[in-house]
């Protein structure tokens, strides 16, 4: 199960560069005044499900390898998961551009929860 928790730690610094990313484009959209694309979304769904299969590759490393060194760990990658849907939950009657840099701006801080989570590991 080494694996696992291998898995999770690369999996982890590629969750902190596609959220930078997805957090840009974002942001980008927002500056050209144009709304979230359908391509900017399924960026997001993405990023959601990668997130996803990090808290369970934790999940199986918690169970069989070893606890991390500090339980605010697990908490930092609760938020993960749950960041950016609850973003675009209370972001539908904003305007297009005002989703597009809201978006961008929480994908910026999902980057920085899984910033915060590699720092508690």
């Amino acid at each position: 199960m080494d694996i696992a928790l291998a898995l999770h730690k690369q999996l982890a610094t590629v969750l902190v560069l596609y959220y930078t990313a997805v957090g840009f484009w974002g942001l980008g959209l927002g500056v050209r005044n144009t709304g979230p694309t359908p391509g900017f979304r399924g960026a997001i769904a993405i990023a959601v499900i990668a997130a996803v299969g990090q808290g369970l590759l934790g999940l199986a490393s918690l169970i069989f390898v070893r606890p991390p060194s500090e339980t605010l760990h697990i908490l930092y990658g609760i938020a993960l998961v749950l960041a950016m849907p609850l973003a675009s939950t209370l972001l539908r009657d904003r305007t297009p551009r005002g989703q597009s840099v809201a978006l961008g701006f929480a994908s910026l801080f999902a980057a920085g929860l899984a910033i915060r989570g590699i720092t508690t590991a």
